[in-house]
């Protein structure tokens, strides 16, 4: 393991863990967290830091590639194989009466299950299954904006779009820029609205990833497109935190672009001054939320913001296996953990003060089973994705082959 992954790897599993927490002291230690969420929100903390490691990588692994086919076989590999194990269990366990699955009001299963399967729900106005799932549908637009910009020759530009998108979101917060929940489901309906987006995902990625320029740059400003409007105009959160979440992302993408040597540290610098400002401007000018407090907040997205600078400044030193370890195994904990929580509060229920010790044991229960998770879901979904995507032997390259081969490391973990 290199010290280049080993620190990323490292804030994946402490984000995951702070996440964890999040979720399950609802049910262990509801008096604590009633006490620490108005100062320090440890949900956008974890999740921060999450959109933070993906800016930093995903770009990265897209022009690794140099391929928009392999890099989308990649991510559907990587993100789906847990997730739709997950969402079977979760089913499971409702037909079996130890859970309740959410409440999807009017919505056909169909219309459900198609949003799920793009990831866009949280932006398709479709309950989640699982809460945890929103951030995937950010992370989902993050990936339709970084092809559209490769697609066009414009990906170098990572922090003027994170400049862009962090001007913008302080701008709807000061403006009062208020849309309903929603906004676009309510105009158009919901499963038109499903219906339109997921055709013109299933586009978008067919025409990006050909063969010939010009369906390819359609292919990517279309999905583009998709990703901006929906986050714009039809998201739960806030207009201005679903465009903090973006500019993150892409800050993210700009550190890596100096460290590489393929962008200055003064323009990176820079685009991190910006993000901060607007993003903490955005929250002290919305003032408290539903979910949360601006305090609460604040904080949390500057703790987020130093812990990735640490991970960052300790990039070249060797991090112990059992971080690096419970690094590789996140994506587990991260969608395995709600469903454990669902079976428990199904039956045992939740607590009306706090046991601090079922709260270690918890932990104690999920960890070993997203190692297996991992290992049997996780693995062989990756090592699939690997194989689909390399090109036949005949027409690989003996060059091309020593770079797939020591980038496997990297794809696994992105």
């Amino acid at each position: 393991m290199s010290a280049r992954l080993g620190w990323l790897d490292a804030l994946r599993g402490l984000a995951a863990l702070v996440v964890v927490f999040d979720h399950s002291s609802h049910t262990f230690m509801p008096d604590f967290r009633a006490e620490l969420m108005p100062q320090f929100n440890t949900s956008r903390y974890g999740i921060m830091v999450f959109f933070l490691v993906s800016g930093y990588i995903i770009p990265a692994s897209l022009e690794r590639r140099g391929c928009v086919r392999t890099f989308w076989i990649g991510r559907v590999f990587r993100v789906y194989p847990l997730w739709a194990a997950v969402v079977t269990v979760l089913v499971a366990v409702d037909l079996l009466g130890l859970s309740t699955l959410r409440d999807f009001g009017s919505q056909s299963p169909v219309a459900v299950a198609v949003a799920h399967v793009t990831m866009l729900q949280e932006l398709l106005g479709t309950p989640n299954a699982l809460l945890v799932l929103w951030t995937l549908s950010y992370e989902m637009c993050f990936y339709l904006l970084v092809v559209a910009l490769f697609t066009v020759r414009v990906h170098q530009r990572s922090s003027a779009v994170a400049i862009a998108l962090a001007v913008l979101a302080v701008v709807s917060a000061t403006a009062g820029a208020v849309l309903p929940v929603s906004a676009l489901s309510g105009l158009v309906g919901t499963g038109p609205l499903i219906a339109f987006a997921a055709a013109a995902m299933g586009a978008a990625l067919c025409c990006a990833s050909s063969g010939s320029p010009v369906p390819r740059v359609f292919g990517g400003l279309l999905g583009g497109a998709l990703g901006l409007v929906l986050v714009a105009f039809n998201g739960t959160v806030p207009l201005w935190e679903g465009l903090v979440i973006l500019a993150v992302m892409f800050l993210g993408t700009a550190v890596h672009r100096a460290e590489r040597g393929l962008g200055t540290w003064r323009r990176a610098g820079g685009t991190a001054v910006v993000v901060v400002a607007c993003a903490v401007g955005s929250a002290y000018r919305y003032g408290d939320g539903h979910h949360f407090t601006r305090r609460g907040w604040i904080t949390a997205f500057l703790l987020a913001v130093l812990t990735f600078a640490a991970g960052w400044a300790w990039r070249d030193r060797r991090v112990p296996r059992p971080l690096t370890g419970l690094g590789a195994v996140s994506y587990s904990v991260y969608l395995v953990h709600p469903v454990l929580l669902a079976v428990i509060d199904g039956t045992a229920g939740r607590r009306n003060d706090d046991h601090a010790w079922l709260e270690v044991a918890f932990f104690a229960l999920l960890l070993p089973l997203c190692v297996l998770t991992h290992r049997y879901v996780e693995m062989p979904g990756q090592a699939c994705g690997r194989r689909l995507a390399r090109p036949p032997r005949a027409q690989v390259s003996k060059s091309t082959v020593s770079s797939s081969d020591t980038g496997n490391d990297w794809q696994v973990r992105t």
